[in-house]
């Protein structure tokens, strides 16, 4: 393939670093995990954001997490229409073939994702609004969050969206038949959580008061 290119000496170095410590280290494990397969605890779903990173959160190994991310870390509503559905297809594979037990969406502060979701239904950005853009095709899975937003300045506003991305997500998770199955018979529960980056703080959703409360 002619597009493609070297990889940069700057990963190369990083490999060799981590090929030289970390798998050394634990050669045995990365060896049980090849011939066995995976057998992940949790599927996450979280933004496609380089500075969310919930292996660091969770200080979790390799093997722990099944991880799917996307923009704003949306879940979009059931819809078999035989198109492709990569999140879909994800959340389909973690419930029916590992069958996980917990399934957490994670959002964060800061998001461009879920900013550009409020400046299109706020009418100034007019280049989401057009058919050819996947982001902003995307983000209409958000645009009902977007509608009860309340009264206050932009920046809450922001965040409230961010939040609601979380629970649109969840909504939109039971929207489909194997996952309301699998937590209406409590084989699988399903979690919300907001990163707030800057402070290192997590706050996960209370679906008893509507609310989300550090943890």
């Amino acid at each position: 393939m002619k597009y493609a290119c070297p990889l940069p000496a700057y990963l190369i170095n990083r490999y060799h670093g981590w090929k030289a410590t970390s798998y050394k280290d634990n050669r045995g494990w990365y060896r049980r995990l090849a011939e066995d397969g995976q057998h992940p605890r949790s599927m996450v779903i979280s933004c496609c954001d380089s500075r969310v990173n919930v292996t660091s959160i969770f200080e979790a190994d390799a093997g722990e997490f099944f991880i799917h991310r996307n923009i704003a870390n949306l879940v979009p509503p059931f819809d078999p229409d035989g198109q492709h559905h990569g999140t879909s297809a994800a959340v389909e594979y973690a419930v029916t073939g590992l069958k996980v037990a917990h399934l957490i969406v994670v959002g964060h502060s800061g998001c461009g994702g879920v900013e550009g979701c409020y400046n299109m239904c706020a009418g100034n950005a007019p280049e989401l609004e057009d058919s050819s853009s996947f982001v902003g095709r995307w983000m209409e899975i958000l645009r009902p969050g977007y509608a009860d937003l309340p009264e206050g300045d932009d920046e809450t506003r922001k965040r409230v969206l961010e939040k609601a991305s979380v629970v649109i997500s969840l909504e939109n998770l039971m929207s489909f038949p194997f996952v309301k199955t699998a937590v209406e018979s409590e084989r699988l529960s399903l979690h919300g959580l907001w990163n707030d980056i800057g402070e290192g703080i997590i706050e996960a959703y209370d679906p008893k008061t509507a609310a989300f409360k550090p943890i």
